[in-house]
């Protein structure tokens, strides 16, 4: 079996290691569970410079050092994976992600240190790679979802690798992989008062992708809108507005989300899902009142939540949590559920009030249904975050004000 080592780049340089990257965790449990060797080095955790990356790398032979990120994290990217080139000739250096999924022939050319990429989703991909790997193959090109250089330096990418439909197969997150005391340090979570007071909190993908069709949005592969098309007489991706999802199911959700108490003992999770609301209207307004439902009856209800009192952080049990809405996707029926169950904040993309430039951007709402679901979120006790957004195109003193 392949020795694979993970490396999460530095993100935000100026800010405190907040999130455990759930898609590397995701990654590493998936091949652990097919036998691999696997270890993490997060440099965004540890922030502990080149003396001890170097030490890592120059740690063991590893066969693979994978890494990737969001396109801000380009600079870490190319940092590591000149670093390991140099000092791990032998092993295989495999990026992914966002920064790679989004222009995979340029980074390819840009970042010659890379041996393969996986383009968008890697959860059937790389698991595919380290079998060729592991039988000395080095034949990427019969391997849906890779891109990857010839002998003269030109790129190639396969054709496009599906979707996992049944993303319930995943295993959970190898958090423990992870210096969780560090991002337990930075818990912390501004949007809510339960927020503030969590000290062990953690980030779960309850799903994938989102079903609205906002026109300044920009979907990676991850969720479901990504298409190849030919460009200067090859295969290249572009990103549409097929705005395919998938949702795990509720039982999967809250069984994540025990398991996650009984192993770290947690207090608070985020969920990192583009729009909640959206898989529930997609399931028939059920998914989010059953994962509310079964939250209460596996004993995941917060304690103050039950007994009607003030959040004390010292005494309450149970996990709250927060996540994403929208305004047109909601109702004062599923908010009081998922109060009942924990929720104690929920994030609004409202962009605007201006009615002309929610027009133009394709929001599908309207001030008066951004009024209305701030009134209702705060009447059902869960403190409504809006996100606003300057500068569109169309943006004038008028709509901003």
């Amino acid at each position: 079996m392949a020795k694979v080592l993970f490396v999460n780049p530095v993100i935000r340089e100026e800010d405190d290691p907040k999130h455990v990257p759930y898609g590397m965790a995701l990654l590493a449990s998936i091949i652990m569970r097919e036998g691999h060797l696997v270890q993490v080095y997060d440099a965004n955790a540890w922030r502990a410079g080149d003396d001890v990356l170097t030490q890592v790398v120059q740690a063991d032979d590893w066969d693979v050092i994978a890494l990737g990120g969001i396109t801000t994290a380009y600079g870490a990217i190319k940092h590591i994976v000149g670093l390991a080139k140099a000092l791990a000739p032998r092993a295989l250096v495999v990026a992914g992600g966002g920064f790679l999924t989004s222009m995979p022939h340029d980074v390819m050319r840009l970042l010659p240190q890379v041996d393969v990429g996986v383009v968008g989703e890697a959860f059937l991909s790389f698991p595919e790679l380290l079998r060729r790997v592991d039988a000395g193959n080095r034949d990427w090109a019969s391997v849906r979802g890779l891109v990857w250089r010839d002998a003269a330096g030109a790129s190639h990418l396969t054709p496009e690798q599906p979707l996992l439909d049944d993303i319930d197969r995943l295993p959970y997150p190898a958090w423990e992989l992870f210096p969780l005391d560090i991002y337990f340090r930075n818990s912390t979570f501004g949007f809510s008062e339960e927020g503030m007071a969590a000290k062990r909190r953690l980030d779960i993908n309850a799903s994938y992708g989102c079903s609205l069709i906002c026109r300044f949005c920009f979907h990676l592969g991850i969720a479901g809108d990504m298409e190849y098309v030919q460009k200067d007489g090859q295969p290249d991706v572009r990103f549409g507005y097929k705005r395919a999802i998938r949702y795990h199911s509720p039982r999967y959700v809250v069984e994540l989300v025990k398991y996650a108490r009984s192993k770290f003992e947690i207090d608070f999770v985020s969920f990192l899902d583009e729009n909640l609301m959206t898989m529930h209207q997609s399931s028939g307004k059920t998914w989010l009142t059953d994962i509310a439902r079964l939250w209460i009856e596996e004993g995941l209800q917060p304690q103050c939540v039950r007994d009607g009192v003030p959040h004390d952080p010292e005494r309450c049990s149970g996990i709250h949590w927060g996540g994403t809405s929208h305004a047109t996707l909601c109702s004062p029926e599923v908010l009081k559920a998922i109060k009942a169950a924990g929720c104690s904040h929920l994030l609004y993309g409202y962009e605007t009030f201006s009615a002309r430039v929610m027009k133009t951007i394709g929001k599908g709402a309207t001030p008066a249904t951004n009024e209305r679901l701030l009134r209702w979120t705060m009447e059902a006790g869960i403190r409504p975050i809006p996100n606003q957004m300057i500068g569109f195109p169309d943006e004038d003193f008028d709509s901003l004000r």
